[in-house]
């Protein structure tokens, strides 16, 4: 028996991470039954704390139940390895340590031989960094990662893990939130989706709504019908926004329908935004990674200040989904694709390649195990691609 297998998860939470954790659990369980397995709490932070649940028996019998849950069940933290100042400030490390040092000597401590990091760009980037440190000061580790993120924006992994279901339960929120328009006429609804980078998730929760709300039958003469239900914009980061052409165009739907709907990534003109609350002089906090905190900056609350006057609205209502999709249990779709990594990851683990298990867009779509120097974040939206063009002109909004 070798050494043992660790996992964590790490970064915000996504519909994946239990059914990810479960699925890990599973695999080894079946294929190398004697491998001990660990799984640290809280990401990060649990490593460098040396915090830790030895996965027993018990727990491998009740690893199935996970693909029903959503959240992750070893908990998760944004911790940045490489940024000391802040893991001294967090209490994580003492001042002068470095954190990889003292993640290193946890796992030299540990045994551990294999770690499974399950996360975004960042998680996996961060796994990278510790493994090339261990390496570097003679502990061969291996790390593979599972590329988690909502956002679906990891170079250069086609899917990743989360985001079907996200999308699919942003929709379902929304469902419900734009009922809301007929509790007062003359009312704009603005859903902000998450997004920072890629307006993605925006784009595919407006077309699963759409798709949600297709073909309904409603009766005759009421207000609920298909005017009320639908949607008048998207609005992501990749596109230009003209918003004085916008405003008149809501205008007349608000004019005509007495309502009007919009979806708008949390990223979208997130710069602009930015700017100009800075420049007035506020003080925007940012994260771990440098990243301005998205949810001080209320991309939907500017997007509504901006419109919601100048159309007309008598009411305006901010919606975020963000919490309520990213804490769903993986819908069916991202289960077959969970399984699919995770098998990999375990044979990849078994055969000492390190690197985030993804479908590469640069080798033909093939399931493999990424190189970590080529993982990256912030992978763009093409907001050329044929299903968001049609469904622009099906709402009536120009493609820019």
């Amino acid at each position: 028996m070798s050494g043992k297998v660790a996992m964590l998860t790490a970064g915000g939470l996504a519909p994946c991470l239990s059914s990810a954790v479960g699925g890990l659990i599973e695999r080894w369980t079946e294929i190398a039954p004697d491998r001990q397995l660990l799984a640290y709490t809280s990401g990060y932070q649990g490593l460098l704390k040396g915090e830790s649940i030895a996965i027993d028996e018990t727990m491998r019998r009740d690893a199935p139940l996970l693909h029903g849950m959503g959240g992750s069940p070893i908990g998760n933290s944004r911790v940045k390895l490489t940024n000391t100042k802040d893991c001294a400030k967090r209490g994580l490390v003492e001042e002068g340590e470095n954190p990889l040092a003292v993640a290193a000597k946890q796992l030299q401590a540990d045994g551990v031989s294999i770690l499974h990091t399950i996360g975004g760009d960042d998680t996996n980037t961060a796994a990278a960094d510790l493994a090339a440190y261990l390496k570097e000061n003679g502990y061969e580790l291996t790390v593979v990662g599972l590329p988690k993120t909502i956002d679906n924006d990891i170079v250069p992994i086609r899917q990743s893990l989360g985001a079907w279901t996200a999308a699919e339960t942003g929709a379902a929120f929304f469902d419900h939130v734009g009922n809301e328009q007929s509790a007062q006429p003359g009312c704009l609804v603005v859903h902000e989706v998450m997004g920072r980078h890629s307006g993605w998730l925006c784009a595919a929760t407006a077309l699963a709504y759409r798709k949600r709300i297709a073909g309904r039958a409603y009766p005759a003469n009421f207000l609920m019908g298909t005017a009320l239900k639908d949607l008048e914009a998207v609005y992501v980061p990749e596109m230009a926004i003209d918003l004085e052409a916008e405003t008149e165009r809501l205008k007349k739907a608000m004019t005509d329908n007495r309502f009007a709907t919009v979806f708008v990534s949390e990223g979208a003109l997130v710069d602009t935004i930015v700017a100009e609350r800075e420049a007035a002089g506020a003080d925007l906090p940012r994260d771990a990674f440098g990243h301005v905190r998205l949810d001080k900056v209320n991309v939907g609350g500017w997007f509504a200040d901006q419109l919601g006057p100048s159309i007309g609205a008598d009411k305006v209502l901010v919606q975020k989904s963000g919490y309520f999709a990213r804490s769903a249990p993986a819908n069916a779709d991202d289960l077959r694709l969970i399984k699919g990594m995770v098998d990999h990851a375990v044979t990849s683990a078994l055969d000492g390649v390190s690197g985030v298990v993804g479908h590469d867009t640069e080798a033909d779509g093939r399931l493999r195990t990424i190189e970590f120097p080529r993982i990256g974040g912030g992978k763009a939206f093409d907001p050329s691609v044929e299903w968001f063009v049609a469904m622009l002109d099906e709402i009536g909004q120009p493609a820019r």
